[in-house]
């Protein structure tokens, strides 16, 4: 079992930038495939991006944020980041860190979910 917990949420000017970041104890972080997703208010919780476990880590994202949001993992740290850039108003959420071992990186079912870190962006 893993626990995570999110920070590095905050109030950003449109266009500007933030990282995430997620930090992962109780488990062995290699095994894990580790995704990114997002609540804005009065809306379902969507996915983000994703970073597989093994080999190659490869990554998905979703194509509302292709080109401007990154997905990466330091295994040394058990830590996964998402780096925001050229952030807008409609980026603005709850950001949770979700993972799920040794799972397959082309569905969106996590087993554990962090507690989200809130990104206000102001237009």
């Amino acid at each position: 079992q893993v626990q995570l917990v999110e920070s590095g949420g905050g109030l950003v000017q449109a266009g500007g930038s933030l990282r995430l970041s997620c930090a992962a104890s109780g488990d062995t972080f290699s095994m894990y495939t580790m995704g990114w997703f997002r609540q804005a208010p009065g809306k379902e919780r969507e996915f983000v991006a994703a970073i597989n476990w093994g080999a190659g880590y490869s990554t998905k994202s979703a194509d509302s944020v292709k080109g401007r949001f990154t997905i990466s993992r330091d295994n040394a740290k058990n830590t996964v980041y998402l780096q925001m850039n050229s952030l807008k108003s409609e980026d603005t959420a709850v950001y949770y860190c979700a993972a799920k071992r040794s799972g397959a990186i082309f569905n969106n079912e996590y087993n554990y979910w962090g507690q989200g870190t809130q990104v206000t962006v102001s237009s």
